[in-house]
């Protein structure tokens, strides 16, 4: 029996926003008494200021979740419970490793009800996290959105969330639209899927415009200081302090210490459903495709018996990045992705019909669309993360030892000393979500082009290191467009070229966030 195409509306997800809320999110819980909760949200910035958070915290009472009435405000009461949390455990000279009772309890059976870890993720700072200016006003428009919270109080953390609600909110009519094109595939319509296919491509695009509005207003100096440690979890975060994870205290005395990620782009359920209803397959970084390369004459039947349902749905494999990051997706966006995957059959179909050139063009637009987003992240990583350790460590190597530096332990001062290490002791900078990032980044972008069809086109995307593709000194060339803020040798290693001069960077760093 063929699985029925998913309906939105079973998955929480919204035809006009998909995954964020159809209704903007609550300011503030509307009950009395989660006044102390939001009390300490509305002043964070001034108690991490005056040194007094978590002696406010620990003296909090511990309120009972059984008054949270709607699902707004569950996602509300995640969101400040995220954000206090995290910036008791980051928002002291060095981190804290127990939070107390009056965090743990609730925060716990918070995240247990809406199906997401008790850590701030990718809903808690984007999702839940923003308010238009105008309602009447769209919110894919960058100048009509607000944050509702951020740790430091900055412009450059609001804008860099806000960045993702943006995209979120351009990215939703794409769902319908591919959902349609799945069921139009099944009936071989092949005009309604190559409308929809070049409609991907070109919002794909508009979206690689938008990701790199972040330069506008979020300055990688404030981000790599100030903004960063705040969104880091206890995953793989020994460098930083926290060696054992987080301890939930809950008053028992026989809690165990957990390592969950931190707030990650890997979590934004559209990313993950561009590459699912493509048939972007992405594996564990550092291992190569399980299947063989296809050429221009691989006939029909080899690609029907090569991708096989679960091959075209794109499942990664239990042990991926990828995959680990659905757990931190809310549940029914995670179910919805699941559903996706059992139905997904564009990349199957293309094949099928690989002498359709307006199919296989329009579907390899997307690819070349995609794979171009991701390259803009990995620019965004190199400029925001890569560039501002390498500053760190020369700075730290050039103070005087009579006046050494204030030490503040968190995420950035962990990533400098991390990477001043990478030749000798191997260590490598970690991104919010506990991982080394470049290498993940760049697999998952070279990945993105594995499924071209025409032979020119997959020799076009799939030109990663050592591919053998024609390389200009300092640039890229993704179908005819030329980016020159970064290159990429052979050997691997990043060249980013700035009006204050050059920089190389190896695979030994870590990222922002996981796209």
């Amino acid at each position: 029996m063929i699985p029925s195409i998913p309906r939105l509306s079973d998955y929480d997800v919204s035809a006009l926003h998909g995954f964020l809320p159809t209704e903007p999110p609550l300011e503030l819980l509307p009950d009395p008494y989660f006044a102390p909760w939001e009390t300490v949200l509305r002043n964070l910035q001034s108690l991490m200021l005056t040194k007094r958070l978590r002696s406010v915290v620990d003296r909090l009472p511990v309120l009972e979740t059984g008054l949270l009435r709607t699902e707004q405000e569950w996602r509300r009461a995640y969101l400040v419970l995220g954000f206090v949390a995290h910036a008791y455990i980051w928002g002291g000279d060095t981190p804290l490793e127990v939070l107390p009772p009056p965090i743990s309890i609730p925060f716990l059976q918070i995240s247990h009800h809406l199906e997401v870890p008790p850590v701030v993720t990718y809903a808690s700072t984007v999702l839940w996290n923003w308010k238009p200016l105008f309602l009447h006003e769209p919110i894919d428009n960058l100048e009509n959105l607000a944050t509702l919270s951020t740790f430091t109080g900055s412009l450059d953390e609001s804008w860099f969330y806000l960045v993702s609600v943006a995209i979120e909110a351009r990215a939703a009519p794409i769902i319908s639209l591919m959902l349609d094109a799945v069921a139009a595939a099944r009936y071989n319509h092949s005009e309604i899927v190559i409308e929809a296919l070049r409609t991907f491509a070109e919002t794909l695009d508009d979206l690689g415009a938008l990701l790199t509005r972040m330069y506008d207003n979020c300055d990688p100096h404030v981000f790599y200081h100030r903004i960063r440690p705040f969104l880091a979890g206890g995953k793989n975060m020994a460098d930083a302090g926290l060696p054992n994870g987080v301890l939930f205290d809950e008053g028992r005395g026989d809690e165990q210490y957990v390592q969950y990620s931190g707030g990650s782009n890997a979590q934004s359920s559209i990313i993950q459903f561009f590459d699912i209803i493509l048939g972007v397959e992405h594996r564990p970084t550092g291992t190569k495709p399980h299947h063989p390369s296809y050429d221009s004459s691989a006939s029909a039947s080899d690609s029907e018996s090569s991708f096989s349902p679960v091959a075209n749905g794109a499942q990664a494999p239990p042990n991926s990045f990828i995959r680990d990051m659905r757990r931190y997706m809310p549940g029914k966006h995670a179910r919805f992705l699941e559903h996706v995957e059992r139905v997904a059959n564009i990349r199957d179909y293309v094949e099928r019909h690989r002498d359709n050139r307006a199919l296989t063009t329009a579907f390899d637009a997307c690819l070349a669309m995609l794979r171009s987003l991701r390259d803009k992240h990995i620019q965004m990583v190199s400029r925001y993360i890569i560039v501002k350790s390498r500053e760190s460590r020369s700075q730290t190597r050039s103070l005087s030892p009579r006046h050494p530096a204030p030490k503040r332990l968190n995420l950035a001062s962990a990533g400098a000393s991390a990477g001043g290490a990478i030749k000798a002791g191997g260590k490598k900078l970690r991104g919010t979500g506990g991982t080394a990032l470049i290498p993940f980044l760049k697999q998952a972008r070279d990945e993105t082009g594995e499924p071209a069809i025409d032979a020119w086109a997959r020799r076009l995307l799939n030109n990663g290191p050592g591919a053998g593709a024609a390389r200009v000194e300092g640039e890229s060339w993704y179908g005819g467009a030329r980016m020159t803020k970064m290159g990429e040798h052979a050997s691997g290693e990043i060249e980013i070229v700035g009006l204050a001069g050059t920089w190389s960077v190896d695979d030994s760093e870590g990222g922002i966030c996981h796209w």
